[in-house]
């Protein structure tokens, strides 16, 4: 099995990072809600104001979306994008 890399078996994983009170993201859960029901991708949010570790890392960029764990984008989902990096 060398040289070869073991895909993820299971639906994608998409985690959006925001805090209450942010317009951007009630426009990213909108976005992230509509493409993971369209390509079946899981999805779960996290608030940034209850956890020191996303705050210290993610604050100037909320709202971020981790896709598979791994940064996706930030402020702006483009459902296209999104779309691209959970079917690719």
């Amino acid at each position: 099995m060398f040289g070869r890399t073991r895909k993820k078996t299971g639906p994608r994983a998409v985690t959006l990072i925001g805090r209450p009170g942010c317009h951007l993201c009630e426009d990213a859960r909108a976005v992230v809600a509509a493409v993971c029901a369209e390509t079946g991708a899981v999805w779960e949010e996290r608030d940034i104001t209850l956890d020191p570790e996303l705050h210290r890392a993610y604050w100037e960029q909320i709202p971020v979306v981790l896709v598979d764990g791994e940064q996706h984008t930030f402020w702006k989902v483009d459902p296209e994008r999104l779309r691209r990096a959970l079917t690719g």
